[in-house]
């Protein structure tokens, strides 16, 4: 495998973490909080205001996104490829323990008793029970290691968000990152603006005026939606706009960051496509060593390199 290819996957992984543990920071806050909080911006993990929902984590900790990737990866790693019964079997797992961050979507789906067995069925039953409105950004938050795959990119980031988010709008937002991240860190040439609204016509028209939107807009913070922060076209947009519009990972992290709102997930998506474009060697050290199981991290990209290096050792189970 070619240095830059293992550049930007590395990139890619340890974006994801490091927006996470930075966003924490951030997390569910305004402009107002954040100004007063942090007056001359967040930049730093060490300055993590340390208030009831953020003392629940370590400073340099990330949260339930990079967890839930992280599960994605453990399951990749133990079949060398792809089940996604599997997978969901570890999302429960995760579940059962200490979900720190887990979102309410994710929990009901989770939570119910038959989730191993009948994921999928699962996933769709709760979304129908939400009137088909339920449209959370958590199965985009852990999507960025489907973009790692050799293969089946499309097919798995489907299936693997349909574990627990069954909305066309949140498999769409899996599929246009994951695909983004794909062609950044393979060499290949990434869907034009154009091209992404053509993708996303295909699950929901909806979808295109925030691609526009991340397109045309100045300012990060003008996406950033307060009061429905967790919907998973916000985070799309969030993320696309860093794609289009930030010159060097730190400077697409640090304004994301520093725009609040569902800040943790936003940064994790952003960063993970800003790692895989700009490469591993583009994010300044402290942000690195800073995390606090970056060990974990560590292990598991170097498994992950080992066969996905070789496309056909890499198993897809459909």
């Amino acid at each position: 495998m070619k240095h830059e290819i293992i550049d930007r996957f590395k990139g890619c992984l340890y974006g994801q973490a490091i927006g996470d543990a930075l966003g924490l920071g951030t997390e569910f806050m305004t402009d107002e909080d954040i100004a007063w909080k942090y007056p001359h911006g967040l930049q730093h993990y060490k300055q993590i205001y340390q208030d009831r929902h953020r003392k629940r984590w370590k400073i340099g900790d990330w949260t339930d996104d990079t967890d839930m990737m992280l599960c994605i990866a453990d399951a990749v790693i133990e079949d060398k490829g792809v089940n996604f019964l599997n997978i969901s079997k570890h999302f429960k797992a995760w579940a059962n323990g200490v979900p720190m961050g887990i979102g309410a979507h994710t929990y009901k789906v989770l939570m119910i008793g038959d989730y191993t067995e009948k994921p999928f069925e699962v996933s769709q039953m709760v979304w129908r029970m939400s009137g088909c409105k339920s449209a959370a950004n958590g199965g985009l938050m852990r999507t960025s290691i489907v973009g790692l795959f050799p293969k089946e990119v499309r097919t798995c980031a489907e299936n693997i968000c349909k574990l627990t988010h069954y909305d066309p709008r949140c498999i769409c937002s899996c599929v246009i990152v994951s695909e983004l991240i794909h062609a950044l860190v393979y060499g290949m040439e990434p869907q034009t603006r154009s091209e992404m609204l053509d993708t996303a016509i295909q699950y929901d028209a909806d979808i295109c005026e925030y691609i526009d939107k991340a397109w045309l807009e100045t300012d990060v913070k003008n996406l950033v939606c307060y009061d429905n922060c967790g919907y998973t076209l916000v985070t799309l947009s969030v993320a696309l706009w860093t794609y289009w519009h930030a010159s060097s990972f730190e400077e697409g992290l640090l304004a994301v960051v520093n725009a609040g709102g569902d800040a943790d997930t936003n940064a994790a998506v952003a960063c993970a496509i800003l790692g895989a474009k700009y490469g591993y060697s583009s994010i300044p050290t402290e942000y690195i060593e800073g995390l606090l199981y970056k060990e974990t991290l560590d292990k598991t990209t170097d498994s992950l390199l080992k066969f996905v290096a070789d496309s056909s050792c890499f198993e897809f189970t459909d």
